[in-house]
């Protein structure tokens, strides 16, 4: 288990160091900051890439997002969703090609969604969401699309995408929707309950089918039990890594916490890593913004990333102790 640092795009010498400074020993690229000409990614873009992050002894160990307008159509079903799937096909092997094992993606056509900003301790801000103010937003798109419908669209291409990550050696995991409830803006929120991503590890039973665990979204999951979706999937060796965030609570309203003051106990969710033998890299996600950071959140960030590795090397000796 390590730690790492990720939520931004561009492999400047700022965060490169930051992250290196820090201890990070991996790094997560957000939708990362690349040419992209006609959908997709080159090969020599992403090389050149890896080798930027390398340079400062970090691991180059996923990329999280591409632009949504990559595939928007193979989410909705649209007219160019053959071209797309085709584009991404191209993308998700040089990715691979590149010497990146990992590739997180989302199945959220519109974006994550906030309401009101809450205050938290000593004036912080935390983002947050009410289920009752966001019903009332406008529709995203042209229609409203069913619920089957979208599940069609996402198992059409997990069934075209994960013979191609078995064939390349990447691995690739989607992240829930944020947040987890039925319906925004006219979009099914499909991956927001436990039962969603089992009926998900089940369209491919293959390594390559995978999660990209966001503990903080799996946290907000109506009903559910986060410890027991963390043990489920350990065990099955479909977490890739883990946005360790923390909440307040779970659907239908939420806000986001300092990572050790939400209502989960992340030292019992550590433990339960350790446990099911999860060997890849935590990342701190968002933070709450505090008095004078920056807009990337640098302070919250190194709170957050020196709390996983002390909680990471308290779980480790516990056990051999």
């Amino acid at each position: 288990m390590r730690a790492g640092f990720g939520q931004f795009r561009d492999a400047t010498p700022e965060y490169l160091r930051f992250a290196a400074q820090y201890g990070a020993t991996d790094v997560l690229l957000n939708t990362p900051s690349l040419p992209g000409m006609g959908g997709r990614w080159e090969l020599h873009d992403l090389v050149k890439l890896r080798l930027t992050v390398e340079q400062y002894g970090l691991k180059l160990s996923a990329l999280e997002n591409v632009p949504t307008s990559f595939y928007d159509q193979i989410m909705l079903g649209g007219p160019r969703r053959d071209e797309q799937i085709e584009n991404m096909v191209f993308t998700v092997r040089n990715i691979a090609r590149a010497g990146i094992p990992i590739f997180g993606y989302n199945w959220m056509p519109s974006h994550v969604w906030r309401t009101t900003p809450a205050s938290i301790r000593c004036e912080s801000i935390a983002t947050a969401f009410d289920y009752g103010q966001a019903k009332k937003m406008p529709r995203t798109h042209d229609r409203e699309y069913g619920e089957e419908e979208m599940w069609d669209n996402l198992e059409y291409w997990i069934k075209i995408i994960t013979p191609v990550a078995e064939e390349e050696g990447i691995r690739l995991g989607i992240h829930p929707c944020d947040p987890p409830v039925p319906l925004l803006g006219g979009i099914p929120q499909l991956l927001r309950s436990f039962d969603a991503y089992k009926r998900l590890i089940e369209i491919c039973p293959s390594d390559c089918n995978a999660i990209e665990f966001c503990q903080g979204t799996f946290s907000e999951m109506e009903g559910d039990d986060i410890y027991e979706m963390i043990r489920y999937f350990g065990e099955r060796n479909k977490i890739l890594y883990v946005h360790f965030r923390n909440v307040s609570g779970q659907v239908p309203r939420f806000h986001e916490e300092f990572i050790n003051t939400g209502y989960v106990d992340m030292y019992r969710a550590m433990k339960i890593y350790h446990q099911v033998g999860f060997d890849s890299f935590f990342i701190d996600d968002h933070v709450p913004q505090t008095f004078q950071d920056t807009s990337w959140g640098h302070r919250g960030r190194a709170f957050a990333n020196g709390y996983i590795q002390a909680l990471i090397e308290a779980v480790t000796k516990e056990a051999v102790a």
